[in-house]
């Protein structure tokens, strides 16, 4: 059973209440419905399959109907709702700072044709494979704040759909920029705290990232890959004159450093070495004030005015092995600080491998809370889906403290506080009734007649395209061909 409420600091069981009041405030249109569907979520015993299982739940009071009603046609004020994740109390890293992780996780959709605005997904070893394919779906960029230490807990922050004619690094960047902005009006950054700490994966072009959150008080940690070809900080006039003698125009970058030529590389300007449990002895080397050669191309291709030198700090991470047994690849990160010394790497690369945090959470969403189960039709009915799972989640973050270890017979015990989120889940119906439940009751109603029994529906659903509907120019040239 779960504890007592004398055991837990009322503070806890204050915070949750807070949250559910405020949360039921985000919930406009059809809010007591919505919120029912949010604590059977919680209230579920085992993994959920599908929603429409939700309103046999004891603490799901309307029926189906209303349930499926509430999807199709509710509402939530999403901005407010952020605004409410971003004054909750954030998980900081071992140097105080916040760290965000951002990623995209895919609600795939292959077999739903009367979906609008699906792309296709890009997943590897699906149904067995050990190929990626790609399937047509609902990627959805998620932001969440991440915790020190080896955890599967993460405080989500904000979650956005990409559409057919996004670009997802501008996507990502006004996503963020929106993220930081709440967070600093509700009192989570203050002048004078160190700089939020972003952390992409190889995805995401980490320079060019920087150069779209120029202005915030972040600072943009990215994976590289190992075939990339940075440029060395560009020589003064005096370097430039003892090198060249002979005299001609100055460069504008400096040498080349090819990853996967260590002749380029030189000597580091920080180098660090620690010991680990998982990972053996970690080896890392940083070099200073390094930058892509970017070129009028691509993601550049809009840029009209010069193009920007983007200097930041490269760490190249070494270890001799790996949790899983595969072979221990370098691996390559740039963050947009420069001047770092050795501690500060290792604050980075530290901060990077807590990235994989969010991967436990998208498990979590998909295979315990039933992010992906629902088959909805049209993408805001997902859009709502997704928010109230995020409200789930944010309430068993809450509750974390005040769940006992219901364990199955075969797991092994956890301590308290080192409870997994499902864990925490299983015990949220004992913690229910000591929590606010503005929900109101149902009021009696008679189901509508319906379509008669045997007649055919006449307004058969639109088809839609699955793909891009915006082709975006790869050359100067082109680019003026498509312009008016």
């Amino acid at each position: 059973m779960s504890l007592l409420p004398d055991v837990v600091p009322a503070e806890v069981f204050a915070q949750a209440s807070r949250f559910r009041e405020d949360l039921f405030d985000c919930l406009t249109a059809r809010g007591d419905e919505l919120f029912e569907l949010v604590d059977a979520l919680l209230c579920a015993d085992g993994p959920v399959t599908s929603p429409v299982d939700l309103t046999l739940v004891a603490e799901h009071r309307r029926g189906h109907g209303a349930m499926y009603e509430a999807l199709n046609h509710g509402d939530v004020d999403v901005s407010r709702l952020r605004q409410v994740l971003a004054g909750l109390p954030m998980p900081r890293a071992a140097d105080g700072r916040l760290v965000l992780a951002v990623d995209v996780s895919n609600w795939l959709r292959p077999d739903a044709p009367t979906s609008a605005e699906r792309l296709f997904c890009h997943v590897y070893g699906r149904s067995g494979r050990s190929s990626d394919q790609f399937i047509p779906g609902w990627p959805y960029s998620f932001v969440a704040a991440l915790e020190s230490g080896r955890t599967s807990w993460c405080q989500l922050l904000d979650a956005v759909r990409l559409g057919p004619e996004d670009d997802v690094a501008e996507v990502t960047a006004a996503q963020l920029r929106r993220v930081v902005t709440d967070l600093i009006e509700m009192g989570r950054w203050h002048f004078g705290d160190r700089d939020i700490l972003v952390v992409f994966d190889a995805g995401y072009d980490a320079p060019r990232m920087a150069h779209l959150l120029d202005g915030l008080p972040v600072e943009v940690l990215g994976r590289m890959r190992s075939d990339r070809v940075m440029r060395r900080p560009t020589p003064t006039l005096k370097e430039y004159a003892l090198a060249y003698p002979q005299g001609g125009r100055p460069p504008k970058h400096g040498k080349e450093f090819r990853f996967a030529n260590p002749d380029t590389w030189g000597e580091p300007d920080a180098a660090t070495t620690q010991v680990t449990d998982r990972y053996g002895t970690a080896r890392a080397m940083a070099w200073d004030r390094l930058h892509p050669r970017l070129t009028t191309r691509s993601a550049w291709i809009d840029h009209t005015r010069e193009l920007p030198i983007i200097e930041g700090t490269l760490i190249r991470l070494q270890v001799d092995r790996l949790p899983g047994g595969g072979d221990p690849l370098p691996l390559w990160l740039w963050s947009s600080a420069t001047g770092l010394n050795s501690k500060d790497v290792d604050v980075r690369w530290q901060a990077f491998l807590r990235r994989f945090d969010i991967e436990h959470l998208f498990r979590l969403m998909k295979q315990t809370l039933g992010w992906t189960r629902p088959r909805l039709r049209t993408p805001e009915a997902g859009e709502r889906w997704t928010w109230l799972i995020i409200a789930a989640h944010t309430q068993i973050r809450l509750l974390r403290e005040a769940a006992a270890d219901l364990r199955r017979p075969w797991e092994k015990p956890a301590e308290p506080g080192r409870l997994t989120p499902a864990r925490v889940r299983r015990g949220f119906r004992n913690l229910r009734p000591h929590l606010t439940c503005p929900a109101r009751a149902p009021k009696p109603s008679t189901p509508g007649p319906g379509r008669p029994l045997g007649s055919k529906n006449q307004r058969p659903a639109t088809r839609y395209d699955v793909g891009k509907t915006v082709k975006r120019p790869e050359s100067i040239i082109e680019r003026n061909r498509l312009r008016p």
